[in-house]
Order: structure tokens, then sequence, then C-alpha cells
């Protein structure tokens, strides 16, 4: 017993710290930013332009509802083709508050990636009426540092969710 309660106090203390980067940090402000670039601008309101550039040429989307999309060029065109298409049924992206960690890559003591976690809730929006819930999911993107710039490589989205 006397071996095991130092052992549970080490494993306690450990799993309470975090390599969570700090939500004020400017790594947590840079990706947040090409969050809403990515989604306010590009998913909500089809600004392809704003988010793009970003995109990594071989980018990998797994999604758990509609598989595979391997490459950048597929990626932007499904936006175009199912996210932006219907005007009349326009699809909604809004980040769950509070849900968003951001977590530094390195690499030799350098940093050259993050990963970036969190919730979405994804709502159908038609004119003439209220926004309604269409499910939450959970998310995971890689981030690679090139050149100064943030470039999303890896995204997960996954957990899909109807509402309660």
């Amino acid at each position: 017993m006397k071996k095991i309660i130092p052992f549970l106090i080490v494993l306690l203390l450990g799993s309470s710290l975090s390599a969570q980067v700090n939500h004020d940090s400017e790594l947590f402000k840079a990706l947040k930013a090409r969050d809403s670039l990515l989604f306010d601008l590009g998913f909500n309101e089809c600004k392809i332009s704003e988010f793009e550039g970003f995109i990594s040429e071989d980018l990998e989307f797994y999604h758990d509802q509609g598989g595979l999309t391997g490459n950048k060029e597929d990626f932007l065109r499904n936006v175009r083709n199912n996210i932006c298409s219907n005007a009349s049924k326009k699809p909604i992206r809004l980040l769950t508050p509070g849900t968003l960690e951001v977590y530094p890559l390195f690499e030799n003591g350098k940093l050259y990636g993050a990963i970036q976690q969190g919730v979405h809730d994804f709502y159908i929006k038609e004119p003439g009426k209220e926004m309604y819930k269409t499910s939450s999911a959970k998310f995971t993107h890689v981030w690679i540092l090139k050149n100064e710039e943030w470039i999303l490589k890896r995204v997960l989205s996954y957990d899909h969710k109807n509402p309660e």
C-alpha cells in the first residue's frame, strides 16, 4: 500500500498537467485566427479565398461520415459543392465556446507544428427561418509551420452526433 500511494500521487499530478498552450499565447491566437478564417469566413460565408492559401496541397481530411478527402483540390471542390452550393439551406459551423485547445509540436526544441482540437456545432440556415442545429462533432487539426506561415496539413472530423 505504501508503494501504491506515491505512484497514485504522481499519476494524478501528471494527468492534471497539460502541454496545452495558454489561451492568451501567440500560438493559440494564431491558430484560433486560422480557425476563424477557415470556418467563420470560409465555411459560413463561403469566402473560400480567405483560407485556400493555407491549405496544404496534400491535405488529408478524415470524416467519420463523409470518408477521406486526399488533397486540397478535392477538399475545395467539396466545400464549393456541398457547403456553398445551396443558399436556401446553408450549413453553418459554430465553435463550441471553451473547447478549443492547442498543443505545440517541437523537433529538437524548435516549434514546427501544432495540434488544434475542439468541438463544433453545425446548423442549417434557411431564409426567413431561425437557424436549427443538425449535429455536433469533435475535430482535430494538424498545422505545420512552413516559411513562418501556419499550413493546415491534416484534419479529423469525428464523433458526429445529432442534437439532443
